[in-house]
């Protein structure tokens, strides 16, 4: 039997659509803020599944790279890699070689199993450039371990200080001191955020593919972006989300399972913290509106936390501040018009 052909005068019908590089989270954030459409079409050109070689080029120059992973109870944390140039290397486009392992103690060391999901941020301080690339773990050896890439994203400059690395000692023989576990900050914990002009998030929207595995991101502001305060019992970190890429990949994440971990970094002194715990999204009300340049506000109840001394052998140079924080404000300048617990703590 043969099969008809249409008249020549029928419209071809139109391509397969396109998979959207978004999960469910993200849309929904992306439709809130309303850039619902512009986000699919900058996603769709954007968001590779593999390394152009621009970005694998980028990977080998760094001397180190932040790490999201998850731990067996869901919970993401952000974690820190450190190297020689080189260290990290990219034989092909779906692949990334990262020659460096995580403290024994690190929630990232338990995570590095094959199959699990891992999101890398390459960030380069000095030239203010930024790459992300979400994968699966597929091999781990005693000096390293290899990334399947499954998302390849570049990120613009907004908001990184400007700061350059220098080696204090060499980071194959420096063994990090044991993490200081807790469920709340220390004062020098507490101080070291409340100074702080970056920091790294790590979230997950809980899934194991490509647009739900772990991913992992920049945050800068002025020092005092980040309030810390008590809160029915808890250590609670507020923050404002300001004017991005339009993708909202954390905040689609936080949107679907309430989850972040984020890592400071002491750029002067090497210590490190890293935090994990619930979150949510501030979309209105009179904290928000008293921020500067906020769009929304992020808020992480802590459940854990560990300080590390002299974690990094790297120390960095005075930061350069970024041009867009001009616009933005503190928690101490928002002054009495944010909540109480937030003014307390800011102040």
């Amino acid at each position: 039997m043969t099969t008809p052909m249409p008249p020549a005068d029928s419209p071809a019908p139109p391509p397969p659509a396109a998979a959207s590089p978004f999960h469910p989270g993200e849309q929904a954030v992306q439709a809130r803020a309303g850039v619902r459409e512009r986000a699919e079409r900058l996603g769709q050109r954007m968001i590779r599944d593999a390394m152009p070689d621009q970005h694998r080029d980028f990977y080998r120059q760094l001397p180190m790279l932040v790490a999201g992973s998850v731990d067996g109870e869901g919970r993401p944390w952000a974690s820190l890699l450190v190297g020689r140039p080189g260290f990290a290397g990219s034989p092909d486009p779906r692949t990334l070689i990262v020659g460096a392992r995580p403290a024994a103690d690190d929630p990232l060391a338990a995570g590095l199993a094959v199959g699990a999901p891992v999101g890398l941020l390459g960030i380069q301080l000095e030239t203010r450039r930024r790459n992300r690339v979400n994968g699966t773990v597929a091999g781990v050896g005693p000096l390293g371990f290899t990334l399947r890439v499954d998302q390849s994203f570049g990120n613009c400059p907004q908001y990184i200080q400007v700061r350059v690395p220098e080696f204090r000692r060499d980071p194959r023989q420096h063994v990090p001191g044991p993490a200081l576990r807790a469920d709340a900050l220390s004062a020098e914990a507490a101080a070291l955020v409340a100074r702080a002009d970056t920091f790294f998030i790590a979230t997950t929207a809980g899934g194991a593919d490509a647009a739900t595995g772990v991913d992992v991101s920049h945050r800068g502001g002025r020092p005092g972006f980040v309030a810390v305060s008590r809160e029915g019992g808890r250590t609670v970190l507020t923050f404002p989300d300001f004017a991005g890429n339009a993708q909202f990949n954390t905040l689609g994440n936080v949107a679907a399972t309430g989850r972040a971990g984020l890592l400071f970094v002491d750029f002067a002194g090497g210590a490190t913290l890293q935090v994990t715990g619930a979150a949510a999204i501030v979309w209105e009300g009179p904290a928000l509106a008293a921020f500067a340049g906020a769009e929304r506000l992020v808020r992480v109840e802590v459940e854990a936390a560990l300080w590390r001394a002299d974690a990094v052998p790297l120390r960095w140079s005075a930061p350069e501040f970024a041009p867009q924080l001009a616009a933005t404000g503190t928690w101490p300048e928002a002054g009495a018009q944010v909540s109480p617990a937030i003014r307390n703590a800011a102040m």
